[in-house]
């Protein structure tokens, strides 16, 4: 089952990593932007790997702490479902 769950979070990380990254490519641009609730939901429901990474590599939504706050609390969360799976 472990190994199913870190697919997922493989995947949604990516997923997320590459919305946060089409969203500042569009806020460069000044195009129609991704919500900040989508970027959010992403990041909590498996992606926040992939969203932390993003915003300390392209410096996206580092203004915001709600970004920070939700991007660390859902690793530790995914942290610990992966541990519980584990045993």
């Amino acid at each position: 089952m472990f190994k199913y769950y870190l697919i997922f979070i493989i995947i949604m990380s990516l997923i997320t990593f590459i919305m946060y990254a089409v969203d500042k490519a569009k806020s460069k641009r000044n195009a129609w932007r991704i919500k900040e609730a989508t970027l959010l939901l992403l990041s909590f429901f498996g992606g926040a790997i992939g969203g932390y990474l993003a915003m300390i590599s392209l410096h996206h939504k580092t203004k915001h702490w709600y970004f920070t706050l939700v991007n660390i609390f859902g690793v530790i969360l995914h942290v610990v479902i992966g541990y519980l799976l584990l045993k």
